[in-house]
């Protein structure tokens, strides 16, 4: 039967049932496009970042919304921008890999072209707001967005097992944009959150790369399980985990909870890092520190904010 003739009260259906589809499939489409989960995943840092620097130097939040606006919004605008340029350049590798297949670069149901402009667009918006607030939070975010989009995704990805590294750097920025939206840079806080940032991408990424190991060798990516095998991923995790363990003791500033809850979260962590040398199932256990490793960094920057609420202790 013909939509013409259907009643009028079922043709309304039927279109309100394409549209929501449609809605749907673009509500997807730019979740996969700026990588929601990784985006989420970096805007929670430079919050943490920011409102540390308000209680180190006695600031109030209640003072600063617009700083706190312009900061959040105009870092997450970069970070999308990064985020969705990657995917731009990405989308012959893309299209090989099982977990990056339906992203719309590799459908087409958004124009290659489009997506180019809308990165570098949410990147130039992005840093015109971060200016408003300092020059120096402006900066980071620069040296973010260059190194994920140019040192990282066009240059080192897909040729240098160095490109972990040079992405964990991009990633570790963020806390350090929103501490020096208040406060110069130039403090233990910061450096010693960049660190932590930096050192946990490093048995992150790995494990992840061990997970996906046969899509990354399809595609040609330069992970370092995919050059030089699982038993050298393995005892890297470990070296990079066990440097985790000393951090939490110089932020002492933040008090006793915090160094208990993060040092208990860091032996964990390495006593699973151990426990890799012995396991059989590799991908099991690269699953396990995956997940391990998504709950530890949420928890500890979640915890960090907790732990110097004015109500807190």
């Amino acid at each position: 039967m013909k939509k013409d003739w259907l009643p009028s009260s079922q043709k309304d259906g039927t279109v309100l049932l394409a549209n929501r589809q449609n809605t749907s499939t673009l509500l997807s489409d730019l979740k996969a496009l700026f990588k929601a989960n990784v985006l989420l995943a970096n805007v929670l840092p430079v919050f943490t970042g920011y409102w540390l620097a308000l209680y180190f130097s006695g600031t109030a939040f209640s003072a600063n919304w617009d700083v706190f606006l312009l900061t959040m919004i105009g870092s997450t605008l970069v970070m999308a921008g990064a985020l969705v340029i990657n995917n731009w350049y990405d989308v012959d590798i893309d299209t090989v890999m099982d977990r990056t297949k339906n992203r719309p670069t590799v459908t087409g149901t958004i124009s290659l072209k489009t997506v180019l402009t809308l990165g570098l667009a949410l990147s130039v918006l992005g840093f015109i707001l971060l200016l408003f607030t300092t020059i120096e939070a402006a900066i980071w975010a620069f040296v973010g967005w260059f190194t994920y989009v140019i040192l990282y995704t066009m240059w080192s990805k897909r040729r240098y097992t160095l490109n972990t590294v040079i992405g964990s750097v991009s990633g570790a920025v963020s806390p350090l944009i929103g501490w020096t939206a208040i406060e110069s840079g130039f403090h233990i806080v910061p450096i010693i959150l960049f660190l932590i940032l930096f050192v946990f991408q490093m048995p992150h990424t790995f494990a992840i790369a061990m997970r996906k190991y046969h899509e990354y060798k399809a595609a040609g990516v330069a992970m370092l399980p995919v050059v030089h095998g699982f038993a050298m991923t393995k005892r890297q995790i470990f070296v990079y985990v066990a440097c985790l363990l000393p951090l939490p003791f110089y932020l002492t500033s933040l008090g006793t909870t915090f160094i208990v809850i993060a040092t208990v979260l860091n032996i964990g962590w390495f006593a699973l890092s151990i426990y890799g040398f012995f396991t059989k199932d590799d991908q099991g256990w690269a699953r396990v520190v995956f997940i391990y490793s998504v709950n530890y960094i949420t928890i500890l920057f979640v915890l960090m904010v907790i732990v110097t609420l004015p109500f807190f202790g």
